[in-house]
């Protein structure tokens, strides 16, 4: 870590029961945060306990409206969530939801992306050209939430080596790293196969070498 990671501190913390659309249903404490170096409204999810000396799993989600919310089929966002929150329920640690939509580069503009990659450009291609990086995306506020939380150890559950890179910097230890599934459609297939070929993401895809 080059510079001393800015400290933020727990503001509130809420019980709140979730429900899936597919009926699953869990609880949890769901944490706002004073300090956040970018301003913005995170928040961290604790699901399940933590159990004895295993650092918690804890997956960095960035938020993605079409998928999360509206279950869009051009990403694997929504699945990667639901999956995520029942996998961290069971073994115990933190869901971190940044509002960090379009990799960084906002709802509208991703929405442009998409446009382009009508075109045919891949994910990452549409965010060049429309003059944003291919990944905006800063997890500074992940490791601060972590460690107001008294977290400095953790399982990454993600599938995306540049988040395991980001936080060991901002000096979280990350113990483990956690693949998640692989959820294919035909509608994000392109999107899938561009992880892994334009940014290392850790996919078993059948059709990318």
């Amino acid at each position: 870590m080059d510079e001393p990671l800015p400290s933020a501190t727990i503001r509130t913390r809420v019980t709140v029961p979730l429900r899936f659309p597919d009926g699953y249903v869990t609880t949890a404490r769901v944490h706002t945060f004073h300090g956040l170096v970018d301003g913005r409204e995170h928040l961290a999810f604790g699901l399940g306990e933590p159990g004895g000396a295993a650092p918690p799993l804890v997956r960095p989600h960035s938020e993605c409206l079409t998928g999360d919310v509206f279950g869009s089929q051009r990403c694997d966002c929504g699945p990667q969530l639901r999956e995520a929150v029942e996998r961290i329920a069971e073994a115990g640690g933190y869901l971190l939801y940044l509002r960090q939509e379009g990799r960084g580069i906002g709802l509208y503009a991703k929405l442009d992306a998409y446009a382009l990659q009508d075109d045919g450009l891949d994910t990452y291609e549409a965010n060049l050209a429309l003059g944003r990086g291919a990944d905006e995306r800063d997890y500074t506020v992940a490791a601060q939430m972590l460690a107001a939380l008294g977290v400095d150890r953790v399982a990454l559950l993600s599938n995306n080596p540049d988040k395991a890179d980001q936080i060991e910097r901002l000096g979280i230890t990350v113990a483990d790293r956690v693949a998640t599934g692989v959820h294919l459609s035909p509608a994000n297939a392109g999107y899938l196969a561009a992880k892994v070929t334009r940014a290392d993401h850790a996919l078993d895809l059948p059709f990318v070498p």
